[in-house]
């Protein structure tokens, strides 16, 4: 008992002394431990450079991107993406990372496997598959690209499967299973990925 009482103590005092960086209470106890990426800035108002994110933006700072340290049997270059974690990793030389927060499948729609790159486009049109219809009949038959397009500003396709790592205009989203299959990232963090990452790159999804 006086070890559990030593160690409550010391996670209080952990507490108060972490500097809270937006909000309170818990939630701002989560912002100040995991914090957003060195040189990011969460602000409340409308962002004035590309370090800034807007507080509300996406859910938590934990899923703004950033290099991190990374050990992996995997070759540089190769796409990781963990759905249980909501990351996806890009693999980079000398034991690093890029991180990226992403949505995932909902329950019943989760899937893992080993592809490759097979298309990449820039504000790509959504032509929802026939399964989908089933399930939302309201669905249009074809969506042009563009802001309003649920595949955001880039997306790259996933062999010959219908699953495809794309941008969102829901970026509230990320870090959650909400997609039919799909991983979504933020339009900001898919267009980064769509820079670094070329046809042919191999796609890991566990």
């Amino acid at each position: 008992m006086p070890m559990i009482r030593l160690a409550l103590a010391f996670t209080a005092l952990l507490m108060m002394a972490a500097p809270i960086q937006a909000g309170s209470g818990y939630r701002g106890y989560l912002n100040a431990m995991f914090g957003p990426p060195p040189g990011m800035v969460l602000t409340p108002d409308t962002p004035q450079t590309m370090l800034e994110y807007q507080t509300e933006y996406v859910s938590h700072p934990m899923w703004l991107r950033q290099v991190i340290s990374y050990r992996t049997s995997e070759a540089p270059g190769t796409v990781i993406v963990d759905t249980r974690q909501h990351y996806l990793f890009l693999v980079m030389p000398n034991g690093k990372a890029m991180r990226y927060g992403i949505g995932v499948a909902r329950t019943g729609f989760e899937w893992s496997g080993t592809h490759r790159v097979s298309a990449k486009r820039e504000w790509p049109s959504w032509t929802p598959p026939a399964e989908m219809h089933a399930r939302q009949p309201g669905l249009p038959q074809f969506m042009p690209g563009g802001p309003n397009n649920p595949m955001g500003a880039r997306a790259l396709y996933l062999g010959s499967t219908l699953y495809r790592i794309h941008g969102t205009n829901e970026p509230w989203s990320i870090g959650r299973s909400v997609s039919s299959g799909c991983i979504r990232m933020t339009n900001e963090d898919v267009i980064d990925l769509y820079g670094r990452v070329p046809v042919g790159a191999k796609v890991v999804v566990v």
